[in-house]
């Protein structure tokens, strides 16, 4: 497609492409810095559509718009060609591309996964971004199988909020023992950049998934998203870690209960309920409990 010096800087220099304040704006500025122009991003239907508008797009390297459930067969099928034109020599081995699948949660955790598994499955050498916003961002923030327990959302408006959990996406995706995956923040970018670079010279499949805090969906102020970020890690909520040569590894480890969930929840207007007009003791304390029991779990480690 067609590029605009301009509107690159004002996309991907400003920040102003999407919502004020996004959280997956921070996640794929970082990973465009490191992984530089000579990618192909693969982007499933979500928020991060709106960094085009026709005929412009940010990327400086290529860029290719698919349905929400199959970008990562969308990827296979560029692959594949690279793969020929390599294997021909209509291009030079200089001219080879990284595909970067890029997805919200609603496709990562729901609609896609399928053709996720079997992108996997195949040992697909791809890279696959997913900035977790905990809904369905892009068309109003209903819940998705990312939203976690007790939110607000579009569609979970009782004063328990959403009465489902969030999936652990992690465990589903390292049940494929791809060649490298990682939780990543932005909110932690010198961890964030080590792990993109890591994962850089790998080859196979390489999954990412970033916390995305969202000032609209999540109700907070857009100043208030690496701070939101990095409560999610210190509370314990968002853990920092890697799965490769078949082991995972923390890359931070927080301090036990400090601070407590409640601070991080209280950040949050989708989470309002739970403290006004009443605390809601029993919704709270069931999320702090199963954060302690992960890092409980974790400190068994050897």
């Amino acid at each position: 497609m067609k590029q605009s010096a301009t509107l690159q800087k004002h996309l991907l220099g400003s920040g102003t492409a999407s919502c004020a304040g996004c959280g997956a704006l921070d996640d794929v500025k970082l990973f465009y810095d490191i992984l530089g122009k000579k990618t192909v991003f693969v982007n499933a239907a979500g928020c991060m559509t709106l960094l085009t508008i026709y005929p412009y797009t940010p990327f400086r390297g290529s860029w290719i718009y698919t349905a929400m459930a199959s970008a990562p067969a969308g990827a296979q099928g560029i692959r594949d060609a690279l793969d020929i034109l390599l294997k021909k020599g209509r291009i030079p081995p200089e001219e080879d591309l990284q595909v970067v699948v890029l997805t919200g949660d609603g496709s990562a955790y729901g609609m896609g996964l399928s053709s996720t598994s079997g992108a996997m499955e195949r040992g697909l050498d791809f890279i696959y971004i997913c900035y977790d916003n905990e809904g369905y961002g892009n068309t109003g923030h209903q819940f998705s199988a990312a939203t976690p327990h007790g939110a607000h959302t579009a569609t979970s408006q009782g004063l328990a909020g959403y009465s489902g959990y969030k999936k652990d996406l992690f465990s589903i995706w390292a049940a494929h023992q791809p060649a490298y995956l990682a939780t990543v923040s932005s909110a932690y970018p010198q961890d964030m950049a080590e792990k993109i670079r890591r994962a850089k010279e790998i080859k196979g499949p390489r999954m990412f998934i970033g916390l995305a805090p969202c000032p609209t969906g999540w109700h907070f102020d857009p100043s208030e998203t690496v701070a939101i970020g990095k409560l999610a890690v210190r509370t314990g909520i968002w853990p920092l870690k890697e799965y490769i040569n078949g082991r995972v590894h923390h890359t931070h480890i927080p301090h036990a209960k400090k601070p407590l969930v409640d601070e991080y929840l209280k950040r949050q207007g989708r989470f309002r309920s739970l403290f006004s007009p009443q605390r809601n003791s029993r919704v709270i304390d069931e999320i702090q409990a199963g954060v302690d029991s992960y890092w409980q779990d974790i400190s068994h480690e050897t």
